[in-house]
């Protein structure tokens, strides 16, 4: 699925131009942990050990000074991607908070002061999970202190740019987002009352499996609570996906258009300090083989064909309001 975190390429003066390094990889251990968040009904989450922050980035600059290494081959202004990389790495040493976040607003507005020539930097960074392993100690099994587990499954991105207004360093863009998270519900998914036409083939089902594929993101409205330096204003990835899986066992979900919006009606509800959320989602409902067998509940499905639906969608503040003034309505009849 298309990285949430991924930025678009800069342009300057609608000419297309920007250079940088992907894939720089950093692994620090024993960073301060993450204390304080904001505790939610749906989620076990309070915080990250940090004892392993594992970091993949990738940074793109722009500038007019970088024209004439184009057009000319002049690289006096042009700072080596293995520098950005070596930059990038040894930052990570010297950051004291404890988010994804706070390091790319830390690492990026520390790379243009360093170099003047620079307009803008564009950060991404994913976060690389690693989870304590289970250990027998005392007649218990606990958690390692020591041991991880390299956690392959969804992941946090964080995205920022910034850019140079004379002395000013600005934030033009800031986003938080936990990508490929993949959900299936197996019961209590309908998708009936749809156009059918002479180009339908695809049958009503009042109760199928949703297998989903979700890349959400969010926006705080003051930018500066997305670094954690408040943790009970930060909100973690851990949570948003906490959310999404609570509220689709929730619902009897009549469409994956009408999940995705009660999903980020309930981010908004739980953190009023978010500006918006927004989705991009697919579908991969698996297709049916077996559709009865004899003496059991279960069926037996395959991989759906390779077309997928996808689904784009922002939920906003006024979305919420709307939101609650027809649950209050529905509560009283």
């Amino acid at each position: 699925m298309t990285n949430k975190g991924e930025i678009k390429v800069m342009k300057n003066n609608n000419r297309i131009m920007a250079y940088g390094k992907g894939d720089v990889f950093a692994y620090r251990t024993h960073l301060a942990p993450l204390k304080g968040v904001k505790e939610i009904p749906e989620s076990t989450f309070t915080g990250r050990s940090n004892i392993i922050f594992g970091a993949n980035i990738r940074v793109e600059v722009g500038g007019s000074a970088f024209l004439s290494s184009f057009t000319e081959g002049d690289n006096r202004l042009v700072v080596a991607t293995d520098s950005m990389k070596n930059f990038i790495q040894q930052h990570l040493a010297s950051y004291s908070g404890t988010t994804m976040e706070g390091f790319l607003d830390y690492v990026g507005k520390a790379f243009l002061l360093k170099y003047s020539q620079i307009d803008s930097v564009k950060l991404t960074g994913e976060h690389l999970s690693f989870q304590e392993a289970n250990m027998f100690e005392d007649e218990e099994i606990k958690k390692s202190p020591l041991v991880f587990n390299h956690s392959r499954n969804e992941k946090a991105v964080s995205s920022l740019h910034l850019i140079r207004h004379g002395q000013d360093i600005n934030v033009e863009s800031r986003e938080s987002s936990i990508c490929d998270l993949q959900l299936i519900k197996v019961s209590g998914n309908s998708f009936v009352g749809f156009i059918r036409d002479e180009y339908t083939t695809l049958p009503e089902d009042g109760n199928r499996p949703l297998f989903i594929f979700l890349n959400i993101g969010w926006n705080y409205e003051n930018s500066k609570d997305a670094l954690g330096e408040t943790p009970s204003l930060y909100v973690a990835s851990e949570q948003v996906h906490d959310i999404a899986s609570s509220v689709f066992h929730e619902l009897e979900t009549p469409s994956i258009q009408n999940l995705i919006y009660q999903i980020g009606c309930r981010i908004l509800e739980r953190f009023p300090q978010l500006q918006s959320v927004n989705f991009q989602s697919q579908n991969h409902t698996w297709e049916t083989v077996v559709e009865e067998i004899p003496g059991e509940k279960g069926k037996v499905y395959t991989e759906p064909k390779p077309p997928f639906g996808f689904q784009l969608f922002s939920v906003t503040k006024e979305d919420l309001k709307t939101n609650s003034s027809k649950e209050k309505k529905a509560n009283l009849k």
